[in-house]
């Protein structure tokens, strides 16, 4: 049996050849500032006809900012904040998918929103800016109207869901 001290010199090579790997820990290759430690996310602009998706992108992303980074998140546009996010959603549109001939309806739909972001520091200068994030999310429609169940709000969740996901790991880690 071999000494501890030999094992542990032998795997010696693998910690150097791993080690620097360019794995690290999230948020920690982080492309803004460092002395930016206050966010703040007033509710999104919109442009689009449609009620209350503001209020769900704005309401995601400041749960994913707050969960996965070490900012202190503000809902508010905030004169002390270190940085502000804005959002607006340019578009955002449903179309028919699939058409029941039975029925004569559209049986599913694609919901698509287009959004821009952009985050400045205290100063004005543009840290980050996206101006084309777009977001597909399908769903079904209940034909049956005493189980009628309004999907398309349960859609916007889930691509604010998913769109907050993204706009986080790409202002903090820079895909």
């Amino acid at each position: 049996m071999r000494p501890p001290a030999f094992r542990l010199f032998a795997l010696l090579p693998f910690f150097f050849a791993f080690g620097g790997c360019g794995y690290h820990t999230l948020g920690a290759a982080t492309h803004l500032p460092p002395d930016v430690n206050t966010l703040s996310v007033p509710v999104f602009a919109t442009r689009a006809d449609t009620y209350g998706t503001e209020a769900a992108m704005t309401d995601a992303v400041i749960r994913e900012f707050a969960t996965r980074t070490r900012f202190r998140v503000t809902p508010s546009a905030s004169e002390d904040a270190d940085a502000v996010l804005h959002g607006t959603i340019l578009r955002e549109v449903v179309s028919p998918l699939t058409y029941n001939t039975a029925t004569q309806q559209s049986s599913s739909f694609l919901i698509t929103i287009i959004i821009s972001v952009t985050l400045n520091a205290r100063d004005g200068h543009v840290l980050y800016q996206n101006n084309k994030y777009t977001f597909r999310q399908q769903y079904q429609s209940t034909t049956d109207l005493p189980t009628f169940l309004q999907e398309d709000p349960a859609a916007v969740r889930r691509i604010a869901r998913e769109f907050a996901r993204q706009l986080v790991a790409d202002m903090l880690e820079g895909f």
